[in-house]
């Protein structure tokens, strides 16, 4: 088959890789590179900090993040959106990580583009942006991470597709023995689930370990709901490398991810779990597909029979988590959300598409 010449779009919030938070830079890194090495030509447009090994497009030095501009401050996003459609010449296919703001620019290019929607896309009638997916609709080949995620976006493109996320299993370890703690990990935001984990972990009497970014705009919520409730037990580690966390990963006896909206895939489950590490989750968004459920971990459901939030489902997957085998954690990793899996499916759908 015919080798392809790929421009891939990241957003500019990180730099690709991220040094710490940026879960859509890093699967687009290893996408890039990936496909690098099934023989593609691959440009990346994206900050000129970025570090692959293909050619990168770049009208900005430094990531929105390092110069601390909020996400509601988007209009660099729309001028790097504006600067990478205007250099898409003698491309195959543009693929575009960097949601709805992108449709606007689909009239200025005559290559097939593909969307691959990280976050949650809900498309309901009657509203603007019903509207303009409609009007863009024939322009957009959809890639959701999960099937879940593609059920919640209440809207059909010209095509949809599934590809779930990749980790890096060179990466990512396999750890047989952990420590003494649990483990959470995300974005300190209230529907992440942090003060869910909190709860649990008072109520069990259990160690906890808390890792996770706190935006600026997050910072008063993090001083008057999370710290509050730190002590001996419970402990914030901050935002850590990837290096770090991975140590982190491996020493947890399980990872806590009682989320309370609808996670498109959850790289942290995907991470967690190739350690060996299993995670205990409420049945939001794709949990049910990353997991499987009392084989990698728990999906418990989020309300119990009061119609109240299920604590108690929480506390009995954290009494009997010893049931899980940490060798079947890791073979559930390798066996659906490996990152050659996760190239081979984009590369199977740019020839599908083309």
């Amino acid at each position: 088959m015919k080798k392809l010449r790929i421009a891939q779009i990241a957003p500019i919030w990180y730099p690709v890789p991220p040094k710490k938070y940026g879960g859509i830079e890093r699967i687009v890194y290893y996408l890039t590179e990936g496909l690098k090495k099934l023989g593609h030509k691959v440009s990346l447009f994206a900050t000129k900090n970025s570090k692959v090994s293909t050619k990168i497009f770049w009208w900005r030095k430094k990531s929105l993040a390092e110069d601390k501009i909020l996400w509601s401050d988007y209009f660099l996003e729309l001028e790097h959106l504006a600067f990478s459609f205007s250099n898409l010449k003698n491309f195959d296919i543009v693929h575009c990580h960097t949601g709805p703001k992108t449709f606007f620019f689909l009239n200025f290019v005559k290559i097939p583009a593909i969307f691959t929607f990280h976050n949650p896309i809900r498309i309901e009638k009657k509203t603007p942006l019903f509207e303009i997916a409609k009007r863009y609709k024939e322009k957009i080949n959809a890639v959701f991470l999960s099937k879940a995620h593609r059920k919640f976006c209440n809207f059909s493109f010209k095509r949809n597709f599934v590809v779930y996320n990749g980790v890096d299993l060179k990466l990512f370890k396999f750890s047989k023995k952990p420590k003494d703690y649990f483990l959470w990990v995300g974005r300190v935001e209230p529907y992440k689930g942090i003060e869910n984990a909190i709860y649990v972990a008072k109520k069990t009497k259990i160690k906890l370990m808390l890792v996770g970014k706190v935006d600026s705009e997050k910072r008063k919520y993090f001083e008057e709901k999370i710290k509050p409730n730190l002590n001996e037990k419970i402990k914030y580690l901050g935002e850590v490398s990837q290096k770090r966390l991975i140590k982190i990963y491996q020493g947890a006896i399980a990872t806590l991810y009682p989320i309370e909206w609808e996670e498109p895939f959850g790289l942290i489950m995907g991470e967690s779990m190739a350690c060996g590490t299993p995670v205990i989750a409420f049945a939001f968004g794709s949990a049910k597909e990353v997991i499987k459920d009392g084989k990698t971990g728990f999906v418990v459901p989020f309300l119990n029979k009061k119609g109240e939030k299920n604590f108690e489902g929480l506390i009995e997957a954290i009494d009997r988590i010893r049931e899980i085998k940490r060798e079947d954690c890791r073979e559930w990793v390798e066996k659906n959300f490996s990152i050659e899996k996760m190239v081979k499916n984009y590369e199977k759908i740019y020839y599908q598409i083309l």
